[in-house]
């Protein structure tokens, strides 16, 4: 029973009661598991590109790039830091004061080592009078993890990631937001124009906005583009109800309790770009400049491979609109929607001719995305397989293990064996053939969400996420796997994962 309070606060977050009515079913009857036919593999929809094919494909990008269109590198940034710290929040809250753990050791072994360094050595002299050397040789070695992560300090315990200082160059220390501007420049601008967007939260936008002000101009003058920069927040519309472990409304102090969606409730954002190509790479997958070579080179085999399969996906597109085709155009069709796009449905060769048409125009009309994969080393990740999807068609997914029925061994054989997993190295068509722009709420599969369980005042909760960016919520996209260098995937999940020498 909702009251009227309750009424009040859904009609300032723009959430409808039967939205609400919705997500309660959610909770109490889950979401299903997803039919699979196969992992994806290199013998079985990825696409693995010839150094030859490479060179052609980086030549179309270049040539789509001269014709002006809109391209947009789009960053989700929203996420805090501290879970990049956890390990070190954990030693100054220990029962013990000196590095104990490999971890810890590791951390104070190579402080020098860390891009924030100098900035940090200063934040020490600020609230203790002395610098990080100084601290660490009197065993104080709290005290130089405080003044890194508290408010009076650096506050990288509170912080955004794309705003910490990542990487050393000569004259400066990089953040992750540069290394953004920076990629833009090299492989997604379009006659002297580069558009980035960030994702971030309300709280750190100003940051975010001060940050863009003090270094664009250099990076202007630097690599002669002139950017757009603009930032947006999740939307309060896609924040979802928690609920009692009991599946009914959480309360607080009489209140209904919302959380943020995760990383699904983007699409919004996403849609709301007028963008004709969208780069996406989550804000810590970044290198310095020394290793950008072959990061660019991909984003251009990416970008060429997703040109490429548009134009022709359009033509069919223009074909199908005139009326005049042949049954053998139909058929040349229904092998590109198989082969390029991975998308394959039986029974297609026994349809009726308009049944065909309706098929066909239904899967090369909708966005499109090519997404890198790199070889499976174990990092935690989404993975590639071949699904059902709700009109009995079977398309590439990038699945996650909780999407996937544990129960079921042969599923569970698939996921273990998997050759490949997504890095999050997407590049993205949002527009149609006649330039008006998708709808992209529209090609969310809404039964791919998933519950996960939270605790908010000491009270256990269970949490919905929404399904998530590059998994059900482009469910209905056509989609294009290219096998990457793992090169190319240099996530920063932990702050000694800077030590990696790709982060030196």
């Amino acid at each position: 029973m909702l009251t009227q309070e309750d009424k009040l606060l859904l009609q300032q977050k723009g959430i409808s009661e039967s939205q609400i009515e919705c997500q309660l079913k959610q909770f109490r009857e889950g979401f299903p598991f997803l039919r699979l036919k196969a992992a994806a593999s290199v013998e079985n929809g990825i696409v693995r590109p010839s150094i030859e094919d490479q060179k052609r494909y980086v030549h179309l990008w270049e040539q789509y790039k001269k014709e002006g269109h809109k391209i947009t590198k789009f960053v989700p940034a929203s996420g805090a830091a501290s879970r990049m710290f956890k390990a070190m929040f954990e030693f100054a809250d220990a029962d013990y004061d000196v590095p104990t753990t490999d971890f810890e050791k590791k951390f104070f072994a190579r402080l020098h080592d860390f891009a924030f360094f100098p900035a940090l050595d200063d934040a020490c002299v600020v609230m203790y009078g002395k610098g990080a050397d100084a601290l660490v040789s009197e065993g104080r070695y709290k005290d130089v993890v405080v003044a890194m992560l508290d408010a009076d300090g650096l506050n990288y315990g509170q912080l955004p990631k794309g705003l910490l200082q990542f990487h050393t160059y000569e004259t400066q220390a990089r953040t992750p937001l540069e290394e953004h501007l920076v990629e833009a420049a090299m492989y997604a601008s379009s006659k002297g124009e580069a558009n980035v967007h960030f994702t971030v939260s309300s709280e750190h936008k100003a940051l975010f906005q001060q940050l863009v002000k003090d270094v664009l101009a250099d990076y202007e003058k630097e690599y002669g583009v002139h950017y757009n920069v603009s930032f947006s927040e999740q939307k309060p519309s896609t924040d979802t109800l928690a609920a009692t472990m009991d599946n009914e409304p959480f309360r607080v102090d009489g209140k209904l309790l919302f959380r943020p969606g995760g990383h699904g409730a983007l699409i919004e954002n996403l849609s709301d770009l007028d963008s004709e190509i969208v780069f996406i790479k989550n804000i810590d997958n970044v290198v310095p400049d020394r290793l950008k070579e072959e990061t660019v080179l991909w984003k251009q085999v990416l970008a060429g491979v997703l040109v490429d399969a548009q134009e022709k996906a359009f033509a069919y597109l223009r074909k199908l609109d005139s009326g005049e085709y042949t049954h053998s155009d139909l058929e040349e069709m229904i092998r590109f929607v198989r082969h390029t796009l991975c998308c394959d449905k039986e029974g297609v060769k026994d349809m009726e001719d308009t049944e065909l048409v309706n098929y066909l125009r239904s899967k090369l009309n909708r966005p499109m995305r090519a997404t890198g994969v790199v070889k499976n080393v174990g990092e935690p990740g989404g993975g590639p397989f071949l699904a059902y999807n709700p009109d009995g068609s079977v398309s590439m997914q990038i699945l996650e293990s909780s999407q996937i029925d544990q129960n079921n061994a042969e599923y569970q054989k698939m996921f273990t064996e998997g050759t490949h997993f997504n890095p999050v190295d997407l590049v993205c068509a949002i527009k149609d053939y006649k330039g008006n722009k998708f709808d992209l709420p529209k090609y969310v599969d809404p039964a791919t969400g998933f519950i996960s369980f939270k605790s908010k005042s000491g009270r256990e909760l269970k949490a919905l996420e929404l399904p998530g960016l590059w998994n059900g919520a482009m469910s209905d996209w056509s989609t294009i796997m290219v096998e990457v260098p793992l090169g190319t995937f240099n996530p920063v999940k932990t702050v000694n994962d800077l030590l990696r020498d790709q982060h030196q």
